[in-house]
C-alpha cells in the first residue's frame, strides 16, 4: 500500500509517468523501505494508464455497487423484573 500511496505522491508533484527512483525518493523521505519487485510490480500494472481515469472510473463502479441495507434488530425488553 505504500509504494501505491508513494505512486499517487509523485503523480500529485506533478510526474505523469513516475519511476522507480521517484517513489524510492519518496519511501526514502519518510523512512519506508522500497520493495523493489511491488515497485516493479506496480509500474508495469500502471504502464500506459492515466491515474485520474482510473479514480474516475473506480469512483463510478463504487457508485453503481448496491448498497446493502442493514436491519438492526431490536433488543428484547425484559418487562419479568
Amino acid at each position: 500500500m505504500k509504494v501505491v500511496a508513494a505512486y499517487l505522491l509523485a503523480v500529485l508533484g506533478s510526474k505523469t509517468n513516475p519511476s522507480a527512483a521517484d517513489i524510492k525518493k519518496i519511501l526514502a523521505s519518510v523512512g519506508a523501505e522500497a520493495d523493489d519487485d511491488k515497485i516493479q510490480l506496480l509500474l508495469s500494472e500502471m504502464k500506459g494508464k492515466d491515474v485520474t481515469e482510473l479514480i474516475a472510473s473506480g469512483r463510478e463502479k463504487l457508485a453503481s455497487a448496491k448498497k446493502e441495507e442493514k436491519v438492526e434488530e431490536k433488543a428484547e425488553s425484559s418487562d419479568d423484573v
